[in-house]
């Protein structure tokens, strides 16, 4: 990337998914560094709560309509004229199983979130950051996509996707002053296993570790276009 110092003061930063977990994480390490973080998620209860907590601008939307991913961004270009870093975040999970005993409805559920979201969140911040010729569109994806997971196909497959999607837009709009980064963490401790905890979970990473990590990277002079986020002893594929 060859922009400019990444500072983090009075930047305009959107995240999704961030009423609870990892976005909430990023969203109250922005607010420190003095940046309008602007939360979004479905869950506007949670969400609210949040920003009167931190201090951010909360919009409830949902990732998985094109159309409120564009009505959020045109709400925050009218509210501060610009959009310095899209965070797609929003993300689902699916207990481990066998191919064979997947719910392939809520399998297309997740990629509805996983995949989707995450293309109709850096289309519509696109949009803005032509205009303005410069931003910064960040992907959360996972180290499911950097290795294969057994017993964990969907998932993988929609991550697998998002790094697709994510390589692919940065070769497609690198001469136009904006920058994707993709992010890559194992595995984290959140709300998104709330449903069944892998064995491993003890294990996991906490998220506020996570944030910090994330929001060191893009403050780099020049952050590198991918961070790779492991625990302590983690070894990769």
């Amino acid at each position: 990337m060859d922009q400019l110092v990444y500072k983090m003061e009075g930047k305009v930063v959107v995240i999704t998914g961030s009423s609870r977990g990892l976005g909430a994480a990023l969203a109250r390490v922005f607010v420190s560094k003095k940046a309008h973080a602007v939360i979004s998620s479905r869950d506007g209860g949670e969400l609210k709560k949040l920003a009167d907590e931190i201090g951010a601008t909360d919009f409830v939307a949902d990732v998985r309509s094109e159309a409120e991913m564009n009505e959020l961004a045109d709400k925050i270009v009218s509210k501060y004229g610009a959009i310095d870093f899209w965070i797609n975040n929003a993300g689902v999970w699916l207990p481990r199983a066998l191919i064979l005993d997947v719910d392939m409805k809520r399998a297309r559920d997740l990629f509805d979130v996983n995949v989707f979201g995450t293309i109709n969140g850096s289309r519509a911040a696109l949009r803005q950051m032509k205009k303005q010729k410069w931003g910064v569109i960040v992907n959360i994806v996972s180290t499911s996509a950097l290795e294969p997971r057994p017993y964990s196909a969907i998932y993988s497959a929609s991550k697998h996707a998002a790094k697709g999607f994510t390589d692919s837009l940065r070769e497609e709009i690198k001469e136009n002053g904006i920058s994707v980064v993709g992010i890559y963490p194992g595995g984290i401790k959140t709300n998104i296993f709330d449903e069944h905890q892998p064995p491993e979970f003890a294990d996991f990473m906490e998220p506020d570790f996570v944030a910090e990590k994330i929001v060191e990277h893009l403050e780099k002079d020049v952050p590198e276009s991918e961070l790779v986020i492991k625990r302590p002893g983690q070894i990769l594929k």
